[in-house]
């Protein structure tokens, strides 16, 4: 059973960060989007951020470099990623379900630090984990690991709920988004459950965490400890195959379209990038545009669209 453990959580790990590289590699080489330009942008000068301003109000702007204040994109990126920002602004129940949910998934990620942290010290001084700071490593683990998963469970119970019963929600809700929210629920629950069984340093998480280290085979652990960890394995690998693999898509829609502002000037990417996109032949049915698969973007837009018939 050991084993088995051992290789689903290398194989685990292993298909997530495949599929994120995989995934960030597709959205970066997708052709250029077309840019909101909403101000304010949180890479402009912070005195242009107050009222929504832009360097495009410069005199021969296209002749200074484009302004990057990287501190107020980190700053806002911050806010919107450990507390949905957006979300509390313009949704705000279901901001109460998401953000429990998702902030718990951050403390369960602090909460693997710290797991491999006291795994890695046990091996190279296990001396030095045999006393205080051991025991607050140990500490720290449970209060953590309890925290984040149960806010997790509460918020994948709040979000199933939610898309059960509220009616605008149910128009977006599919099968599938019911499945991966009762996958949560199952591998978690199943997971605190072992943990529960086994909270000691020679059982338990804190003995799996070394003997992935060092594939040590001999530590000690439940079936219902091992069931948790081949469910929270699976869902790991399971997640970036899916569409909640939107953590990765969001910085492409905050930088390349909600952000960017940058200048196309001649000989630049952009400019290369917007004559590709120019070539294409699109295929849309609307008539009144003539996307027939034989007319390039270019053509279309240089042309004036026909009046659709009148019904």
């Amino acid at each position: 059973m050991n084993i088995l453990l051992y290789v689903i959580s290398y194989f685990s790990l292993l298909v997530f960060l495949i599929a994120c590289v995989v995934r960030a590699f597709s959205y970066a080489r997708t052709p250029i989007h077309l840019r909101w330009e909403l101000y304010p942008v949180p890479h402009e000068e912070p005195k242009r951020v107050g009222y929504g301003g832009s360097y495009y109000e410069e005199a021969e702007w296209w002749n200074r470099p484009s302004p990057r204040n990287f501190l107020g994109e980190l700053k806002s990126m911050a806010a919107e990623i450990l507390f949905l920002k957006a979300l509390w602004e313009f949704n705000r129940k279901l901001w109460y379900r998401s953000f429990p949910f998702h902030f718990g998934l951050y403390i369960l990620i602090f909460t693997v630090f710290i797991i491999l942290l006291y795994g890695s010290l046990s091996l190279i001084f296990p001396d030095l984990m045999t006393g205080n700071v051991g025991a607050g490593l140990q500490f720290l683990y449970q209060v953590t690991g309890a925290a984040g998963i149960a806010l997790s469970i509460w918020g994948a119970l709040g979000l199933l709920a939610l898309r059960m019963t509220d009616s605008r929600m149910k128009i977006y809700t599919t099968p599938g988004d019911i499945f991966n929210l009762l996958f949560f629920i199952i591998a978690f629950g199943t997971l605190a459950a072992g943990c529960l069984a086994g909270v000691g340093p020679s059982s338990g998480m804190l003995a799996f965490s070394r003997g992935l280290l060092s594939f040590d085979t001999g530590f000690e652990t439940s079936g219902l400890l091992a069931t948790g960890l081949i469910l929270t394995g699976l869902l790991v690998a399971y997640i970036p195959l899916t569409h909640m693999s939107h953590f990765i898509a969001k910085y492409f829609t905050y930088h390349n379209i909600r952000w960017d502002d940058a200048a196309n000037r001649r000989g630049s990417k952009i400019e290369a990038k917007l004559a590709e996109c120019l070539a294409f032949r699109p295929t849309w049915s609307a008539t009144h545009i003539g996307a027939d698969g034989k007319k390039t973007w270019a053509d279309i837009a240089s042309s004036i669209p026909a009046q659709e018939p009148k019904k």
